[in-house]
């Protein structure tokens, strides 16, 4: 007899970066998406480059994020955003900057930016300000413009665009949340939804990064490769989903560079696949402005 046999693959499968393969195989992985990287340009002519912003409650691994991105794509260590090492409930992030990632010789950039924001903190009046993050998804935020906690910026301000370029607007909004995190606080999630409906409006696509996941979880600190197969892991992104309503396949597991002196293959083959999916994800949105 005749047996019809339907496989049906949960989404976060196929962008699992860890098959069972032999450590060549990873590494060739890592160089396709690094020459991927390389020959990127954006569809639409008028943009200069796809803009991420990232966004997260404090501490949770933001510039360090944008560090690790920068230490692949130099293919060294580096210090780009400054990262504050102590956990804080304060803020270290206080200036609304973009950050260029260098390519090959001097003068020359990737055609992504992105943009660290002051952190979501506790209560009114601490942290960056709602309507300050969905000024800056409009582009109506200028590189330099200090956040201040009390007072969004509004029309008039010396920080404000009035007239913001395709270039100026954000592309891929990405919120990052420790895996180590305690329990999220009410206050800091409420903001967090408003900023996530702000860019469903824009129609702005949406990804989020768990970062810390050695520090989670045993299994992967021992072998990061394990990332996919810890129960605690899809626990904690299962709840995140439900949380914050993104999706299970949206949410990437990373472990930044922290501690290392070196490239690690295993590090650096998950920072790449968040990368090429925010950039692939915001280069969408940005052919139909």
């Amino acid at each position: 007899p005749f047996h019809l046999i339907i496989i049906i693959f949960h989404p976060s499968i196929l962008l699992h970066p860890y098959p069972r393969r032999g450590v060549g195989a990873y590494l060739q992985d890592n160089k396709n998406a690094l020459q991927y990287l390389k020959n990127f340009r954006p569809q639409n002519e008028e943009a200069n480059h796809i803009r991420v912003l990232l966004y997260g409650p404090v501490g949770a691994g933001k510039s360090s994020f944008i560090n690790s991105v920068n230490n692949v794509l130099q293919g060294r260590m580096t210090n780009e955003a400054l990262a504050s090492n102590t956990t804080s409930d304060q803020s270290f992030t206080k200036i609304y900057q973009t950050y260029q990632i260098k390519k090959g010789s001097k003068g020359n950039f990737y055609p992504f930016v992105f943009n660290d924001i002051m952190g979501l903190e506790d209560g009114d009046g601490r942290g960056v300000r709602t309507d300050d993050i969905k000024n800056a998804l409009k582009g109506h935020v200028k590189d330099g413009y200090k956040f201040n906690p009390v007072s969004p910026l509004s029309d008039g301000d010396h920080g404000y665009t009035s007239s913001p370029s395709i270039s100026d607007r954000v592309h891929v909004l990405v919120c990052i949340y420790s895996a180590n995190a305690a329990q999220m606080n009410q206050s800091v999630l409420q903001k967090m939804r408003e900023i996530r409906e702000a860019a469903s409006e824009l129609g702005i696509p949406q990804l989020a990064i768990l970062s810390h996941v050695d520090e989670a979880c045993g299994e992967t600190e021992r072998d990061l490769k394990n990332v996919y197969k810890s129960k605690h892991l899809k626990k904690k992104m299962g709840d995140f989903s439900s949380s914050l309503g993104i999706p299970m396949n949206c949410i990437l597991p990373v472990k930044n560079y922290s501690d290392e002196i070196q490239l690690n293959s295993d590090v650096t083959t998950l920072i790449l696949s968040a990368l090429r999916l925010m950039i692939d994800f915001g280069d969408d949105y940005a052919d139909k402005l």
